[in-house]
């Protein structure tokens, strides 16, 4: 998949809205795509995503306001992902059979840990599918990307249920569910989640999201590849994941 290019949008780099010097901050553009691409399929072109990136930064150029005691950099990373994630929810960037075998392998997770009382290992969640250890690593590698919530991650197996299912229990007067994302349970559960965590998966958490390390980084100080790095951060996101629908 290749997001709906923005070439021939026409923009001067260098323009300047209010005090802002669109130019000066395009290397932030860059910093973001890089984060995300990581964790999107290969069809999703990094030039692209930055493309689309440039767009968020000229409107949050247009839009910042500096009485209000936020640096530009915070407001602009804000934009700029906010952008990003909006084209690639559009484009519906992550494949069913994908999201199909995300769930597969949370659900895995899920039952170990019920039955055995501890995060599973590799190897056991592998058996548990069915599948040799290289071929459920080969599964883990498809799924990278699998952080964003989406609809049909409510689906049943055949598919069915998703839109119709919020559109049935709708209540205009219901909690706001992004604000009871925000709330002090969420975090709580989360930080829980990442907690009790491997500890290596752990370590993949930190230096991806906490010290913004890239994939190839990360492999260097795990001294594994970064297609490796991949996995195990898929791994980790459906641990967390599988926690959190627990929680939910």
């Amino acid at each position: 998949m290749t997001l709906p290019s923005l070439k021939c949008r026409a923009y001067s780099s260098r323009a300047l809205h209010g005090d802002i010097d669109v130019e000066l901050h395009a290397p932030l553009v860059k910093k973001i795509a890089k984060l995300l691409i990581a964790k999107l399929p290969a069809s999703v072109e990094l030039d692209d995503l930055a493309q689309v990136g440039i767009i968020g930064l000229i409107e949050a150029a247009r839009q910042f306001d500096p009485t209000q005691g936020v640096q530009f950099e915070t407001f602009a990373s804000q934009r700029i992902r906010g952008a990003m994630l909006d084209e690639l929810r559009r484009e519906d960037w992550l494949p069913r059979q994908a999201r199909r075998h995300s769930k597969q392998i949370e659900d895995a997770i899920h039952q170990l840990e019920q039955r055995e009382g501890r995060p599973p290992q590799e190897s056991e969640i592998a058996d548990f599918l069915g599948l040799p250890l290289a071929e459920y690593q080969t599964m883990l590698g498809e799924c990278k990307g699998v952080s964003l919530q989406h609809f049909s991650d409510f689906d049943d197996e055949d598919g069915v249920g998703a839109e119709a299912a919020v559109a049935n229990v709708a209540d205009d007067n219901a909690v706001d569910p992004f604000a009871s994302l925000a709330d002090g349970d969420f975090r709580g559960a989360l930080v829980d989640a990442i907690k009790a965590l491997p500890e290596r998966d752990q370590l993949v958490m930190a230096l991806y999201y906490e010290q913004e390390l890239n994939l190839k980084e990360i492999g260097a100080v795990l001294g594994v590849s970064e297609s490796r790095v991949s996995q195990l951060h898929s791994q980790a996101i459906a641990r967390v994941r599988s926690k959190l629908r627990e929680w939910l």
